[in-house]
């Protein structure tokens, strides 16, 4: 059995039932969290021998897709905890990867990403904090905008202008270090509103440098060979879990709801709409995990794929949960079904970064044989 059939499983036992609260409170889910940790799919990206699954792109964007079906925001939440465990992976020290992995795969330490900032949004490869070199540690003065699973995670990776003076430095940062804190009052999202996603303030944070992501002149490198890749993936099978979701529940409706002596589903313009969103849903599925497989057997064509998928994902997410919102009718208006939530969570696609914009530009430059940056 695939990851997505069993996770989808396990996610509508231990997620579902804590999702409308955390939407309805703006509430992190935290008995999702911990069902997870429990399960040991907090170890999906760490090497087996490590204690983990060993797990390829695929089985990410499977894991991402089941979760996400019933909660979005515990998927995404639980993406870059996978995305920052590749980092890892990729490109700590051997010290680090003994000193992470084994506890990241027993759910002992969860991983999360400090990268937006509020100068530069979506461009998250052009930060502005500022870092200088101390010696055998860094200074890291400044603040991130949107810090996903802020005060749950026990590790932030921190994208910083390099030390050496050109590129990128990826540090992480654990919680509780000295000058780091948390606005917590700041987050209230229209969608996806239990993921705790709120500014981290760093005043002069002092860091070892054996913290630092691949060292020295490699921080690019963690950024857009580890991190980007697994994270556009992740995102595009959220987004298709969300075309999903909508469709099943607009497929509910339609058959339990009565319209005079029939239900709804017997009306045609109702059964276009639910053919219309099915389309959509199945559309962004294929192409995802289609996206995912390639970047699972290394192919030279997977970044387009996977751009190409959150593209058509993120689109696709917002039509099905419009679609459906329309075959649920005042019911649906009035959040007596999850249609009205799919569909608020679905419109964070087209500015979470990369935003479908920037996505959009990049795969064209990719396509005609240009760098996307």
């Amino acid at each position: 059995m695939s990851y997505y059939e069993t996770i989808r499983s396990f996610a509508a036992e231990k997620v579902a039932p804590h999702t409308t609260r955390a939407d309805k409170e703006g509430r992190f889910p935290i008995e999702s969290f911990e069902a997870i940790r429990a399960s040991g799919y907090f170890g999906m990206m760490v090497p087996k021998e490590f204690g983990g699954l060993g797990g390829n792109m695929l089985d990410h964007a499977e894991a991402c897709m089941a979760l996400g079906e019933y909660c979005a925001t515990t998927a995404l939440c639980y993406m870059m905890h996978n995305v920052a465990t590749l980092a890892v992976v990729m490109f700590g020290t051997d010290e680090m990867k003994r000193e992470f992995l084994p506890q990241v795969a027993q759910g002992k330490k969860i991983m999360a990403l400090a990268f937006s900032e509020t100068g530069t949004g979506t461009h998250f490869y052009n930060p502005e904090i500022a870092a200088r070199d101390n010696g055998k540690t860094a200074i890291l003065n400044g603040s991130k905008s949107f810090v996903t699973t802020a005060l749950v995670a026990d590790e932030y990776l921190v994208v910083a202008p390099s030390l050496e003076g050109e590129g990128l430095d990826v540090w992480s940062v654990p919680l509780g270090a000295k000058g780091l804190s948390f606005e917590p009052t700041a987050w209230d999202g229209l969608g996806m509103r239990g993921n705790n996603s709120m500014p981290m303030i760093l005043e002069s944070l002092e860091i070892d440098k054996s913290r630092r992501i691949g060292g020295a002149l490699k921080g690019t490198a963690v950024v857009f060979d580890a991190v980007g890749p697994l994270f556009i993936a992740g995102l595009a099978a959220i987004y298709s879990a969300l075309a999903i979701a909508a469709g099943n529940a607009a497929i509910d409706r339609a058959k339990n709801r009565r319209y005079g002596d029939n239900p709804l589903s017997h009306i045609p313009t109702v059964q276009e709409h639910l053919a219309k969103i099915y389309a959509l849903a199945q559309s962004a599925k294929a192409l995802t995990l289609s996206a995912a497989k390639r970047g699972a057997e290394g192919a030279a064509d997977t970044f387009a794929q996977i751009v190409a998928a959150r593209i058509n994902a993120s689109d696709n997410a917002v039509e099905a949960c419009r679609l459906a919102m329309r075959v649920g009718g005042g019911a649906a208006y009035t959040k007596r079904l999850p249609l009205e939530r799919l569909l608020r969570d679905s419109y964070a696609a087209a500015v979470m970064a990369p935003s479908v914009d920037v996505l959009t530009i990049w795969l064209g430059r990719v396509l005609t044989d240009q760098s996307p940056l």
